[in-house]
């Protein structure tokens, strides 16, 4: 049902089904349990943090949700689930010292035109230059990459497609590296960035080792240091430049206006001088 009706990509298949599993190891069948047998789950996830007990929860009461639409079950225990009470986590960030030395080093790198350094610079320029996910870049296909128009065609969660614009450096970067990447075996010959794995391109993991080794390279804590940092960066510090929040939804391929709003933290301060300084109000002389 995920997959057919709601188009669910393969990792959100793959963490419910870690969910479910995890669950059904607990607690025995989850298609026979009971109230009591899910209110067991509070102490078997006892040791969780609130964004993961909330987010088994979830899958829980959709699973026994379908069961019940499709009539395997007549009721829904659902209710039983221990509850967290999860305040969603601001994003970490980078500076923007933090991100020009992580440039400042890739572009070193890569002006020895070496093919891994190239191919980072290339991978660095679309993370936090386009605001791609991890798995939107490593899975791009050649074909995307842009000949006369500044976007790139991407294929997010669910399946949905969006245009996201390239910038000047990231094009520089990609001809470079489309000039070396040479033509991969398989299906990796159609892809950007090929790899001689199963998947046929660069995994998300690699793609993770690499950036960590470069952050140390850099001088920064490669702790501090993701795909999802750099995505992160690149929608605050568009926020910070004056972005408008319904573009940076669209840009980022978020379902839901909520998801973009956690952005707004790290900008709250110009959003207050925006009102003093635009608002009606602020131009009118209080009464004495």
């Amino acid at each position: 049902m995920l997959a057919a009706e709601r188009g669910a990509a393969a990792n959100t298949l793959a963490a419910y089904r870690r969910d479910l599993t995890g669950a059904e190891e607990a607690i025995g069948d989850l298609v026979a349990a009971d109230g009591a047998a899910l209110a067991r789950l509070g102490q078997a996830w006892a040791s969780l943090a609130p964004s993961s007990l909330a987010r088994k929860s979830s899958a829980l009461r959709q699973f026994f949700g379908f069961l019940v639409d499709e009539g395997w079950r007549a009721d829904d225990p659902s209710a039983a689930l221990p509850h967290a009470r999860s305040r969603r986590p601001l994003p970490r960030i980078l500076s923007h010292a933090e991100v020009e030395a992580l440039f400042a080093r890739a572009e070193e790198e890569a002006a020895s035109d070496r093919r891994e350094a190239v191919r980072l610079l290339a991978l660095l320029e679309l993370l936090y230059g386009s605001g791609l996910r991890a798995t939107e870049l490593v899975s791009l296909p050649l074909a995307a990459v842009p000949r006369d128009a500044p976007f790139l065609t991407v294929t997010g969660k669910g399946g949905q497609q969006r245009m996201v614009p390239v910038g000047s450096r990231a094009r520089a970067a990609l001809s470079r590296w489309t000039a070396l990447r040479g033509e991969g075996a398989g299906a990796g010959g159609r892809l950007l960035f090929p790899s001689s794995g199963a998947a046929g391109h660069l995994t998300r993991v690699r793609l993770f080792q690499l950036l960590r080794e470069l952050a140390l390279r850099a001088g920064l804590d490669p702790a501090k240091v993701s795909p999802h940092v750099l995505r992160h960066a690149f929608a605050t510090h568009l926020l910070e430049g004056g972005a408008d929040l319904r573009v940076l939804q669209t840009l980022l391929g978020h379902a839901d206006i909520a998801t973009t709003q956690i952005y707004t933290h790290v900008d709250s301060a110009r959003l207050v001088a925006l009102v003093n300084a635009r608002h009606p109000l602020a131009v009118r002389p209080a009464r004495g």
